[in-house]
């Protein structure tokens, strides 16, 4: 087969791909399939058979598969900036680029036609250069000079019309430097000087490099166009390696690189913003880090197969503003956000194609001109697609240039057509291998094939160093896309993750018994607004979403299952999962009863505090109040109160799993139980129990002092007799007691629904005699100001499980507050199953502490927790401090088979009113399991 003819069948394999990407767009945007919406792929494949035609005719020996190439490429801006135009600052921005693209052609052919030697061309190299400088630098003129975004690399009149001349620049310096270096070659691979054991150039080899490099530095300082500068000073570089093969040009020319960055690092603060914004662009994330923040996020919802054409963020029209510059520097994005990894690999894998058949041209150009022409054009394509693709996947630093073929903008796509044009013309002007050898039996001359052995070899060398740059952009596309895709979507501050959430039905959250605690209610937009219909019931639990300040709570711990992204209930929901088809989140449905959680929030009422009400058989959460409270549909205000003033207290605080507190005698429960489990003492063991006592050289006494002659260990919990567990606290050690602390669930990590704090205890290796004394009696001191915090301190929750203990035959079960999960249609996909969390004692010894928790109840400090009809057993406390006393209680019933546990703790309230206030808790919970 031709040349030609495999031209053409790659055009018509091509075409499918272009058109397939016009009707996609067409179906998403609601339009039937037909020539009008189909038109505008059609004339540009019909635009491309006529530059087949006109290549078949001008350049019959070119290579077959840049053409196609370049269709592809085209083709897919072509159909991307389709799909940004209604949302662009001008919508006649698709149109344009047609319109470009068939001027574009027009150039190309034109090329073909005038330029049939391109040694002749080099014949004026020199004025070649003249013009390209001039263009390069005319933006610098002033009226015409204009400058946007702040590059200055345009020239127009301000409102009629604007041109790159840099993009024509680059071509003409290329053929200049082809020329040049065709016929210079020589003497720059001479190097005269020795130094050592080393050949180096003279200054007059060394000033072609140093020249392009203040070349380059001009742009960067002038022109504010770093992208630019980069392209033009490493396309000199390859050319220069191309020509001598010096590995010496490369080594100098990166130096020269790495010293004009660092100074123009330090001396340019446009450079500086750039650098920032690649080494953190979240730091300014709204500002001046806001495009590559944006590109970020919308990358990384790409996944492999995209989120569809038209159905991404980034490009507008779907709840948030189209990224500046969409159209240009950024419709890499785009893309890779709406056809995924394999799509915009596929675009990379396009231009590595480009690369190879362009290196190709140059290894069969019958001339040095021709062949380095080819190399010339063919990075520039190359090395400003990687920039700019490395540049919005944060590979490297950003800078404004254009993706050749496929970004919007006339110049790029002319200088694009223009380049495709004299590379077909590199690529007729070959002469292939065989016809290379045939003349080398009768001639040799520079430009024979035994010549350009080495020339191939610096061609692949070249080419590996691309095969490498597009491996790095795949790696770090496949890094964005797969690997961190979840850190993206997941950031505070993500607002595509926020917009597409708002247009999503998020679950439901509601109690055992059916209250409703939080919904979402669709708008007249389309979005859903969350709300709170039960008032102030469970905030603390159910916490907030909001697309302003994040989530919390419950909001925030089943925030994937209540998105629909976990827990499915149906392989149907798994597959609508993967495919992005948006459906209603799953229903959550937690262990709280309604009265017992209204029930725990009134006994606080007045007070701040907390109070836990548990299952102790299975560690379902009944209740869980924390005050002060809120209602739910304030919680924005209550944020921004937090917000400013962050050294108080908020109300979002969650007393019963945030706070630590000094327990109190409560804590005895602990030290009774681990005493009897050691066989350290009996509950008749007989201690002294005066009002105040010395341990350790320091007082410990009694409330009040209050003193109770010889009594029993039994009677002394009854009566909190502190000298009396003080005794038992030294008698026990520190060992035993910290160890018997730890059984119950302190310095242990609970594993909770919701992030709750660590109970603590000191260590007893750094616990004082009367340390130890008063930390069995629950206070915790720290005299020493030992490193270990003083202990004990506990959430109320850790009290309501030692609580659990006590009832559970020793076992604390894992506590939980998630009993089921539903999907839209009702189905569950989750049930709560109990688990052991610890075992703190044995059964007999819950047992006998049991027993005499039910004296504290009945003929001790605990009288107010009694109800008629039903034993209750229980121990209260008073946690001693300097402005006031908090007053606690932890009880259970019915005691001999307990089925409800309450912990309460109210803060600076007088003695006993902990106690009274759980008594009503109490009797709520049986009365709701119809014990009572």
């Amino acid at each position: 087969m031709t040349r030609r003819n495999i031209e053409l069948v790659l055009l018509c394999v091509a075409a499918p791909i272009v058109v397939l990407l016009f009707a996609m767009l067409a179906v998403n945007q609601g339009q039937s399939l037909g020539l009008t919406t189909l038109g505008v792929p059609i004339g540009i494949f019909a635009a491309f058979v006529i530059a087949h035609l006109a290549v078949r005719r001008f350049a019959p020996k070119s290579d077959p598969a840049i053409l196609p190439i370049a269709f592809a490429l085209s083709g897919i801006g072509i159909a991307f900036i389709t799909r940004l135009a209604p949302y662009a600052d001008k919508s006649s921005i698709a149109i344009n680029q047609v319109m470009w693209l068939f001027l574009g052609v027009v150039c190309m052919v034109l090329v073909l036609v005038l330029f049939r030697n391109l040694d002749k061309v080099a014949n004026y190299k020199y004025t070649l250069m003249i013009v390209g400088f001039a263009l390069l630098l005319s933006p610098l003129l002033p009226v015409i000079g204009q400058e946007i975004y702040g590059s200055r690399i345009w020239i127009g009149i301000p409102g009629v019309f604007s041109f790159q001349p840099g993009e024509i620049a680059k071509i003409a310096i290329v053929l200049f430097l082809a020329g040049y270096l065709a016929q210079n070659r020589e003497m720059l691979s001479v190097f005269t000087w020795r130094a050592g054991p080393f050949n180096l150039p003279d200054i007059r080899t060394l000033l072609p490099l140093l020249l392009m490099w203040l070349v380059a530095l001009l742009i960067v300082v002038f022109e504010k166009d770093l992208g630019s500068a980069l392209v033009f000073f490493f396309v000199f570089l390859i050319m220069l390696y191309v020509a001598t093969g010096k590995k010496f040009y490369l080594v100098v020319g990166l130096g020269l690189i790495a010293v004009g960055g660092v100074g123009a690092y330090l001396a340019f603060g446009h450079v500086q913003t750039r650098v920032d914004i690649w080494l953190d662009p979240f730091a300014d994330a709204q500002d001046t880090g806001y495009q590559l923040v944006q590109s970020l996020y919308s990358i990384a919802d790409g996944d492999l197969f995209g989120v569809g054409l038209g159905r991404g963020l980034a490009g507008g029209g779907n709840g948030l503003p189209q990224i500046p510059v969409a159209e240009s520097d950024f419709i890499f994005t785009i893309i890779a956000e709406e056809i995924g990894l394999l799509g915009a690999a596929g675009v990379l894998l396009l231009f590595l194609c480009f690369a190879i058949r362009g290196f190709v041209t140059a290894a069969r150009a019958k001339s040095d001109v021709s062949s380095f022409v080819a190399v010339g054009l063919t990075s520039i394509v190359v090395l400003q697609a990687f920039i700019i693709v490395g540049g919005i996947t944060r590979l490297i630093p950003l800078t404004g240039i254009t993706l050749p073929f496929i970004s919007q903008g006339g110049s790029s796509l002319l200088a694009s057509f223009i380049i495709v044009g004299f590379l077909l013309r590199c690529g007729d002007e070959g002469t292939g291998v065989g016809e290379e050898m045939a003349s080398a039996t009768t001639s040799l001359h520079a430009n024979s094939v035994l010549g350009r052995v080495s020339l191939g070899k610096r061609l692949t060398s070249g080419m590996r160093i691309f095969a490498v740059l597009f491996a790095l952009l795949v790696a770090n596309l496949t890094l964005i896309m797969v690997v961190q895709a979840n850190y993206y979507q997941n950031m505070p501050g993500n607002n595509h993750t926020l917009a597409k959430e708002s247009r999503t039905e998020r679950g439901t959250i509601s109690t055992y018994d059916g209250v409703i605690l939080a919904q979402s209610v669709q708008q007249e937009d389309g979005t859903y607004e969350r709300v709170y219909p039960a008032g102030n019931l469970a905030t603390h639990i159910v916490g907030y979403a909001s697309t302003q300040f994040g989530t919390s709570g419950i909001e925030a711990a089943e925030n994937d299952t209540l998105k629909g992204q976990q827990n499915f209930a149906s392989w149907t929901d798994v597959l609508n999962s993967l495919a992005g088809i948006g459906a209603p989140g799953n229903d959550v449905t937690l262990t709280l009863n309604s009265k017992i959680q209204q029930a725990a929030q009134d006994a606080l009422s007045g007070y701040a505090g907390a109070c836990v009400v548990m299952d102790p058989e299975t560690g379902a959460v009944l209740g869980m109040a924390s005050s002060p409270t809120y209602d739910a549909a304030d919680f924005a205000a209550e944020i921004e109160k937090a917000n400013a003033n962050p050294d108080g207290e908020s109300t979002l605080l969650n007393r019963a799993i945030q706070t630590l507190y000094a327990p109190g005698s409560t804590f005895k429960i602990v030290t009774l139980a681990t005493a009897l489990e050691d066989g350290v003492a009996s509950e008749d063991t007989v201690f002294s129990s005066p009002g105040t006592m010395d341990i350790g050289n320091a007082p410990v006494t009694n409330f009040n002092k209050n003193s109770y002659g010889d009594i029993t260990l039994a009677r002394a919990t009854e009566l909190s007799s502190n000298t009396v567990f003080g005794q038992l606290g030294v008698e026990m050690g520190a060992e035993k007691l910290v160890d018997g602390a730890d059984k119950f669930g302190f310095n242990r990590k609970i594993d909770f629904t919701l992030n709750t704090a660590t109970s603590l205890m000191a260590e007893p290796d750094e616990m004082t005699k009367w340390e130890l004394a008063w930390s069995a009696a629950g206070e915790p001191v720290n005299p020493q100001n030992h490193p270990s915090p003083a202990g004990p301190q506990a959430t109320v929750l850790e009290m309501a499980l030692v609580g659990c203990a006590i009832a559970n035959d020793g076992a604390i079960m894992n506590p939980y507050l998630v009993e089921g999960v539903y999907n839209a249609n009702g189905e569950r996909s989750f049930t709560a199953t109990p688990n052991k969390f610890l075992q703190a004692v044995s059964k007999e010894t819950a047992n006998r502490v049991k027993d005499v928790l039910k004296g504290v109840v009945t003929n001790g400090t605990g009288t107010a927790a009694a109800l008629p009809g039903v034993e209750v057993a229980g121990k209260t406390g008073t946690a001693e401090k300097e402005n006031g006393n908090d007053s606690w209680f932890v009880g259970m019933a019915p005691a001999d088979n307990p089925r409800v546990v309450v912990a309460i703790n109210l803060e600076l309230a007088d003695e006993g009113m902990g106690t009274e206030r759980a008594q009503n808790v109490l009797r709520t919970a049986l009365q709701v399991q119809g014990l009572l």
